[in-house]
């Protein structure tokens, strides 16, 4: 795994921005969606497929469902940060990191210390009430064992998660998107830039320091100035 040309990259900017999915917190045991062991591939006993029950139409008409399969596999209470949300932590401190943009909605990017992080599929920890808009937080959703209701008007709670069906926050898209513009050194890392509009932010870039870290190749491989295929936390944990 040769690294030598990213630690030049790193050590040489203080504009460095980071893009990642999945794959950063796979090493966290938090499964991938696509990947053979990913959770889109697993069986289960429910005739709808993930892609079905985590969409907009399937939340809104069939709330319990929903929520079973949410509590038993999009949250992972007790996953912790790994190598890769330690190292970008630590590159924010030293002034040479200016944003985490992540597709993931597990929270570990702030866990391990990371400030500016734009969640572009919303997060796990807040959940808001349909009818009056209070926020709650992860525990008040995983407390109820049916769905959860505002304790203030009984309106039903979601999570604040995208679902399919539904469009990003226009706000974070817009700020990710200005990062990215703006940005010396992009590296992408965990995703395999299938997933739009997510995937097409990379489109906003404009330098010449590319950085692709991926166990698997991507479709945009050939445009990235350096391709790195390993595991993300094992690439960035040694760089520092």
């Amino acid at each position: 795994m040769n690294v030598d040309a990213l630690k030049e990259m790193i050590a040489a900017s203080d504009n460095i921005v980071f893009f990642g999915g999945a794959g950063v917190s796979t090493e966290s045991h938090i499964p991938d969606f696509r990947s053979a062991q990913g959770l889109y591939n697993e069986k289960t006993e429910s005739r709808h497929s993930p892609e079905e029950i985590l969409s907009h139409d399937f939340f809104m008409s069939h709330t319990l469902d929903f929520y079973q399969f949410y509590r038993s596999k999009m949250v992972y209470r007790d996953a912790r940060p790994n190598k890769a949300h330690e190292a970008l932590a630590r590159l924010e401190h030293m002034g040479k990191l200016k944003a985490v943009i992540t597709q993931n909605i597990d929270g570990l990017h702030q866990m391990a210390g990371s400030r500016k992080v734009l969640e572009l599929h919303g997060s796990v920890h807040r959940n808001y009430c349909l009818h009056c808009g209070k926020f709650f937080d992860l525990d008040y959703v995983m407390e109820h064992m049916d769905i959860p209701r505002c304790d203030i008007c009984q309106g039903i709670i979601k999570p604040d998660v995208v679902l399919y069906g539904e469009n990003l926050n226009q706000e974070i898209l817009s700020e990710a998107i200005d990062f990215i513009a703006k940005a010396d050194v992009l590296i992408v890392g965990g995703t395999s830039l299938s997933v739009y509009p997510a995937a097409g932010l990379i489109h906003y870039y404009r330098g010449s320091k590319l950085v692709l870290i991926n166990k698997t190749t991507t479709p945009y491989d050939g445009r990235a100035n350096l391709v790195i295929y390993a595991k993300i936390g094992e690439v960035l944990g040694s760089i520092l």
